[in-house]
């Protein structure tokens, strides 16, 4: 069998580019196997100030990264370089790129780049234009290993929707928390599902705002909450990003949270979430509804609605509308400032409101209370969320 180690000139040279020339950028390999790809890269990163590598494997369609330091770098590069069989491997530094191509009888090709004089990025993966937030940084290995990039990290046609819906989450966010915390800042995320939006938030915040984060996923399907921790594990912040496997109403996240998100958790879902945040006293709450049942089926006939209630589209578009009313009343009852918005285009998803609370008034203000029990008593019903917080919201209605 052909020997296809690479020519030991060849491999120093790449050793010096990659660890002493100060403009190395990126080292890519890639080894095919059977009807498989192989594929592991790394780059220089700068991590609180320290310089240090990203490493990212892709095996079978799953995405792993580990930051390095020099030391475990080195090791890397050399395993890198001690593979067998046929592959290529393509390093693209300031001053050049080298291409080189191991074929099945061992041979090495060599192709190699003009003169180059590319500017280096002295704070890489952080310091970049800002377009959107997961722009913003270098997000390639994060959106692989969630499945909305493909293995070249060009976003899929299929998850263009779900890539625009976390750009826009996150810029809500910035909305609310415009200046860096001076503690940690805890963040749950109810009804999690696949952890795009919890993965997109911790990384978001920590390389592009520079926050301490910590983020709390649940989730009641675990075969999902599993798929997330192996997402977190292979993204290597499985410390910082965690996950628990049961209802909203029960579960309870690690930390006191500040920040509570929700991301079309269906129907009463979203009121538990709504109502789990004040109970757990988080300050900021940004939920986004997805369908919502239980209002459209206590609706009313009759009276000057009734042309409205006996169309099913309309009926179902009134009691969304009406739903989202009564929560973001609620929580104007209960000392919150709310804006309800239009997150992300229809396009996007057709699912699209969101509510935006930050706990910040004196709770049972008159004019927030009688326009609650103007509307309720107008379409003579009592919504779910005003009963799961029966405790708190009889405290104010009670004097009306």
């Amino acid at each position: 069998m052909a020997r296809t180690d690479l020519p030991v000139a060849l491999a120093e040279e790449i050793r010096k580019r990659v660890f002493e020339d100060a403009g190395f950028m990126k080292i890519t390999q890639v080894v095919r196997r059977g009807g498989s790809t192989f594929r592991i890269s790394f780059r220089p990163v700068v991590i609180k100030g320290e310089k240090r590598f990203q490493g990212e494997m892709i095996d079978e369609g799953q995405t792993k990264v580990r930051n390095l330091d020099l030391e475990a770098a080195q090791v890397g590069l050399e395993e890198m370089l001690s593979q067998v069989g046929p592959r290529e491997l393509h390093l693209m530094t300031a001053s050049g790129d080298l291409h080189v191509r191991i074929t099945k009888k061992g041979k090495s090709l060599e192709s190699r780049s003009g003169k180059m004089a590319r500017i280096v990025d002295e704070q890489p993966g952080h310091d970049r234009v800002k377009r959107q937030p997961l722009t913003s940084f270098d997000s390639s290995a994060l959106l692989k290993a969630i499945e909305i990039a493909d293995a070249d990290g060009r976003i899929k046609a299929s998850m263009r929707g779900k890539y625009d819906q976390v750009n826009e989450f996150l810029k809500a966010i910035d909305s609310v928390i415009t200046e860096k915390p001076e503690k940690t800042l805890n963040i749950v995320d109810c009804g999690c599902g696949r952890a795009y939006l919890t993965l997109a938030v911790y990384f978001y915040l920590t390389q592009v705002r520079g926050f301490d984060v910590q983020v709390c996923g649940i989730d009641r399907k675990g075969d999902v909450v599993a798929t997330a921790r192996q997402l977190a594990a292979n993204l290597d912040v499985a410390d910082r990003v965690t996950f628990i496997e049961g209802d909203i109403a029960t579960s309870e996240p690690p930390f006191e949270p500040d920040l509570l998100l929700s991301l079309h958790a269906c129907d009463t879902a979203t009121d538990e979430a709504l109502a789990r945040g004040i109970e757990w006293k988080c300050r900021y709450l940004l939920c986004a509804p997805c369908c919502q049942h239980e209002l459209h089926k206590t609706l009313k006939e009759g009276g000057a609605m009734q042309a409205m209630l006996r169309h099913g589209i309309l009926r179902e578009r009134l009691a969304d509308l009406l739903t989202d009313t009564f929560r973001a009343q609620i929580l104007r009852v209960l000392g919150f400032r709310v804006n309800v918005i239009e997150f992300v285009t229809a396009e996007a998803t057709a699912r699209n409101i969101l509510i935006k609370a930050e706990f910040c008034v004196k709770p049972g203000q008159s004019g927030a209370v009688s326009e609650y029990l103007d509307l309720r008593d107008f379409w003579k019903v009592t919504p779910w969320f005003e009963t799961r917080m029966t405790k708190l919201m009889s405290k104010y209605l009670s004097k009306y």
